[in-house]
């Protein structure tokens, strides 16, 4: 099990890359180190390294490489996302995908190809360094296409797993040791007008990553101190394992937070500790990977009001009590890890938990699987006794 956090720059949050300091940097992860996490996940700008569709900027990749050394040598272990993309209600794309040059992120053959080959370079650049243990596509690259978007490249769900296959394949070209991964946002979990499906998140790439974050209605309906919102990590979990034809298939929690929108402070350990406790057991869990590191500076903004305090680690690195309880929530896994490690029976070969099985069309598709929605319901009724292993039955489409 990994644990760590996504990791937001206290100076010029990610416009560090246009005014890059790494003693900034270093100041940062000294304090995320003391937190006892092994890595970091980290967000180089798309447009600062490829501004224009045939030029990748070197000294950009240099920065990028200085701040996996500098984590390096905290004894940090760094992921790195390349299409940012969209981060924090803000897109970062290119001049050369917006206005006189819009073309579809996705369907564009010229497009496809100057990213793929952005990416491969990227890659390539990474895979130099001994402490990056995985890629990323981008972060939440299908929120644009569906119909969240204010402006979104229009996508079929088949042109959607073509171009996520192809970005993974560029990854794996330019660093074939190297796990490569997409990461939805949940409406590829819970709105069936979402072209990147179920499907295709648990099966293309090396590693199923989730995005847990409760203000998407989940508190809302059941409150913050309900079981079902602090469940909703452990269930994605385990939806994410049904679509999987790799039983054994690494799952990664790879965004989890504390939204202040949602979850009051004096709420916030309660929420961390069931969320980590409904977690404990889940089979093949790779890795559970907060956000994020530091709060937004407030000087910074138009971002929404939850953004500013979803830090572990606050503008004068001061670690907050969320950081804390973080810190503490490792450090009690790893010694239970520890102790449960004594030589025991091999493990059986099926799942022993009790099967809650999933037709897709009889709770109404995706829209079921959301909060509130049939099945949702189904499985939050069972976990209180014991998360069980869901089975899909039928023809795995949503």
């Amino acid at each position: 099990m990994r644990y760590g956090v996504n990791y937001t720059p206290s100076t010029g949050w990610f416009y560090h890359w246009l005014d890059f300091r790494p003693d900034d940097l270093a100041r940062d992860l000294d304090t995320v180190a003391e937190l006892g996490v092994d890595h970091i996940r980290i967000f180089p700008l798309w447009p600062v390294i490829q501004p224009h569709r045939t030029l990748i900027r070197e000294r950009a990749l240099a920065d990028v490489e200085t701040l996996i050394e500098v984590a390096g040598q905290r004894g940090l272990d760094v992921s790195v996302d390349g299409l940012q993309g969209h981060l924090s209600s803000f897109d970062f794309l290119p001049a050369w995908l917006s206005t006189w040059h819009r073309r579809n992120l996705f369907t564009d053959p010229t497009v496809i190809e100057s990213t793929a080959a952005y990416l491969r370079r990227l890659a390539e650049a990474c895979s130099q360094h001994p402490n990056v243990f995985a890629l990323t596509i981008g972060n939440e690259v299908n929120q644009f296409t569906g119909d969240l978007h204010p402006q979104p490249f229009p996508a079929t769900s088949e042109q959607a797993g073509l171009w996520a296959q192809t970005m993974i394949d560029a990854l794996h070209e330019g660093a074939p040791a190297l796990p490569a991964l997409q990461a939805c946002y949940d409406a590829t979990w819970y709105n069936p007008t979402q072209p990147f499906t179920p499907t295709q998140a648990a099966t293309i790439g090396d590693i199923t990553a989730v995005h847990s974050w409760v203000f998407n209605g989940t508190a809302q309906l059941y409150g913050a101190d309900s079981f079902p919102t602090q469940a909703h990590a452990r269930y994605l979990v385990e939806l994410a394992r049904a679509f999987q034809v790799d039983p054994h298939r690494p799952v990664w929690l790879q965004e989890v937070g504390v939204p202040r929108n949602v979850i009051a402070p004096e709420q916030a350990d309660a929420f961390m500790e069931a969320t980590f406790a409904n977690l404990n057991g889940a089979p093949d869990l790779f890795g559970i990977t907060w956000w994020a590191s530091h709060d937004v500076d407030p000087a910074l903004e138009d971002f929404p009001p939850l953004e500013y305090s979803l830090g572990l680690i606050d503008q004068a690195g001061k670690v907050k009590p969320e950081g804390r309880k973080f810190a503490a929530l490792i450090d009690h896994a790893r010694r239970t890890a520890s102790a449960a490690a004594e030589p025991r029976p091999e493990p059986p070969t099926e799942d022993p938990r009790p099967i809650l099985p999933l037709d897709l069309d009889r709770v109404g598709g995706r829209t079921g699987l959301a909060p509130g929605g049939v099945f949702w319901t189904m499985y939050m009724r069972q976990a209180r006794t014991a998360h069980p292993r869901i089975v899909i039955e039928g023809a795995p489409h949503a």
